[in-house]
């Protein structure tokens, strides 16, 4: 069955298309969106038409879910219609169709899933954590030594924790030949890879025929040196594994794993090259969404200085001062749990989600959902819901924590997506998460930047734009808890065990 014009809200011959606003010819219901943070526009939709909104961009139908139990309904109970990923067009422009997150359902996505479940799952997540601390305490050097250039340390923690885990491989300190490429490629990709650019592309393909000078086609050239970046960070980092893996020098990963396990049943080399691609994607998913949750982090602390007093002390009474927390302290520190889920929820570093895509078409509550529609889970409305997060625009870990100070059941899973499609590597991402926050809380104090009288420097947050944000620079100081911290005492507090 085709699906309904984009205008036809009543449609004749069935059920009704969800509510949405008011269409404009050719274009589709876009006037007014804001275009830094379309999620802005779609959350006041949903005060308007509810939690289903039905959307069009060019030919492109969009269902934005607004509320948690819808994407719960959908994505989650009936994953079997909700799986797909839409058809996006700039994948190819700047050679991305290897992303595993954004395949097509089916089986070579399986495939990779497959993959990446025998790394990540959470069971086996748990052999990363040794690594994972390591990592972490080299963060805390660096951040001592130069407190001003945390976003860089937080760039390399989370470029050299994900390379480690899928490659074996250690990052240089400072521009690593092979985080430098992909960087590179992901400051591209993240600027080009939006929806709206890929609808307009689809609606006109004419629009690629164009040449590169001539006024807004600047995103080709930018496109064709992604395209260099991409195969170098496909290439380079794998056949590292493999000349080491040749020599018997290699060391576990979740490369050298895999290959290990099936390249003597690869006749086709279809199972290499699907751990070649899972790799890459693995870096893109971990670099970009720990650095960028760190930076929500430190952001929260600052604004909320009454937040970082309880989390230092929740940890200064169950540990004391004479060591840094360990995996095994996570129990015994609820509230740190609870910032960490609170740091998800504040600000989701990925508003609208990664888009899913309808396998066929379906009906909700009385609504015709068509087949092929792009489905935005609007993450941001679902955690402005007031009635399970009162006064969201407020910074209040004590929401994950139940009357008695112990955690709830909200995890706030949906900052990692749904379905089929929920992040394989979370208990991965989240075990860095815990281990950066809870150590930097025990070893730092975060605050406001003061000016030459000693007054507080207050700020507007700004935010970054894309298919992932995170927090522009913003004036802050990071000085250490213990008096008289050098590096010689903070390793001892490192080596210090219980």
């Amino acid at each position: 069955m085709s699906s309904p014009s984009a205008t036809n809200l009543t449609r004749r011959d069935g059920p009704p298309l969800p509510p949405g606003p008011p269409p404009t010819p050719i274009v589709g219901n876009v006037r007014g969106i804001n275009a830094s943070a379309p999620w802005l526009t779609y959350t006041e939709w949903a005060a308007t038409y509810g939690d289903l909104v039905y959307s069009r961009f060019f030919r492109q139908e969009i269902i934005l879910i607004n509320s948690e139990e819808v994407a719960r309904d959908l994505l989650d109970r009936r994953s079997h219609i909700y799986s797909d990923r839409p058809v996006i067009i700039t994948n190819d422009l700047v050679d991305l169709g290897f992303n595993s997150a954004l395949l097509r359902y089916g089986a070579k996505w399986r495939l990779h899933r497959r993959i990446f479940h025998q790394a990540f799952k959470q069971e086996a997540a748990l052999s990363f954590h040794p690594m994972q601390l390591c990592k972490v305490h080299q963060l805390l050097r660096s951040m001592l030594e130069h407190p001003k250039e945390y976003e860089k340390h937080f760039q390399l923690l989370s470029s050299s924790v994900i390379m480690s885990a899928v490659y074996a491989y250690e990052t240089a300190p400072r521009d690593d030949p092979f985080v430098t490429v992909i960087e590179k490629a992901l400051a591209i990709i993240l600027e080009q890879l939006k929806p709206e650019l890929s609808a307009i592309l689809g609606a006109f393909p004419f629009i690629l025929s164009l040449p590169t000078w001539f006024p807004g086609m600047s995103f080709k050239g930018k496109a064709a040196v992604s395209r260099q970046y991409a195969a170098k960070w496909l290439s380079e980092p794998f056949q590292y594994v493999q000349d080491r893996m040749k020599s018997g020098t290699s060391a576990p990963s979740m490369v050298s794993d895999a290959l290990e396990k099936w390249q003597n049943q690869d006749e086709s080399g279809e199972m290499t090259s699907a751990i070649r691609e899972t790799a890459a994607t693995a870096f893109m998913a971990a670099s970009e969404t720990t650095t960028s949750t760190l930076k929500v982090f430190v952001l929260a602390t600052v604004l909320h200085p009454e937040v970082q007093e309880r989390a230092w002390l929740s940890i200064q009474s169950m540990i004391g001062t004479t060591r840094l927390p360990n995996f095994d302290d996570r129990a015994s520190l609820p509230y740190i749990d609870a910032l960490l889920r609170e740091t998800l929820r504040w600000y989701p570093i990925i508003p609208i989600g990664i888009p899913h895509a309808t396998y066929t078409e379906d009906i909700y509550n009385g609504y015709y959902i068509p087949q092929g529609a792009m489905i935005l889970p609007n993450v941001w409305a679902m955690t402005r819901n007031e009635a399970k997060y009162p006064n969201p625009e407020e910074f209040k870990p004590e929401r994950f924590l139940d009357s008695n100070g112990a955690l709830t059941d909200d995890t706030c899973s949906m900052a990692f997506g749904f379905g089929r499609r929920i992040c394989v590597g979370r208990h991965f991402a989240d075990a860095s998460l815990w281990f950066s926050m809870a150590l930097m809380l025990a070893t730092f104090k975060f605050s406001k930047q003061k000016d030459e009288k000693g007054v507080d420097i207050d700020f507007e947050p700004q935010w970054f734009s894309g298919m992932a944000t995170h927090p522009l620079p913003f004036p802050c100081m990071i000085t250490p808890r213990h008096e008289g911290m050098d590096m010689g005492k903070l390793n001892n507090l490192i080596e210090a065990r219980i």
